[in-house]
């Protein structure tokens, strides 16, 4: 995709931002009609445009799920975490408590990387882990852990699941 330079009064007048912002949102609104009316996920990556779309512009990290029924027929994807630039904190207990509140069985997590680089970190992959190891308990399965950037990352697609 090609960049188009924007002058400096477009990217600071308001308007400008209103208007992109409802262009990002009326995107994402396609995708996740797009998403409903395929009604399931067959493979992780089939989330991947509407969580980039979702994330992928975000100045700072934020941690969402794409809860999941046992047919994996989508429920909801939930914001759970908003964190800085450089980070989130993600508590396994309230991840755990909002899959019991939604009646999930499985579950796709995403998270942005606002530097553009969507390699997971060992971060990434530590957190990862304490999620699946804690939503097993309750019967839920994790199928993936997407990192968004200027690309979107497959852990599962890695093996690093």
């Amino acid at each position: 995709m090609s960049s188009v330079p924007s002058s400096p009064s477009a990217s600071s007048n308001p308007a400008h931002h209103s208007a992109e912002r409802a262009i990002l949102e009326a995107a994402e609104d396609i995708l996740r009609e797009k998403l409903q009316r395929q009604g399931c996920i067959g493979n992780p990556l089939e989330a991947a445009d509407f969580l980039r779309m979702r994330m992928g512009a975000l100045p700072h990290e934020e941690f969402h799920v794409l809860w999941l029924d046992n047919r994996h027929r989508i429920l909801d994807c939930q914001r759970l975490f908003t964190g800085t630039v450089d980070g989130a904190n993600v508590y396994p207990r309230e991840v755990v408590r909002a899959a019991l509140g939604i009646n999930a069985s499985a579950a796709i997590f995403a998270h942005n990387h606002p530097s553009g680089v969507a390699e997971p970190s060992a971060a990434d992959r530590a957190i990862t882990k304490e999620l699946r190891d804690a939503l097993s308990l309750v019967g839920v399965r994790v199928l993936d852990h997407l990192v968004v950037g200027a690309e979107c990352v497959s852990m599962a697609g890695r093996g690093l699941l």
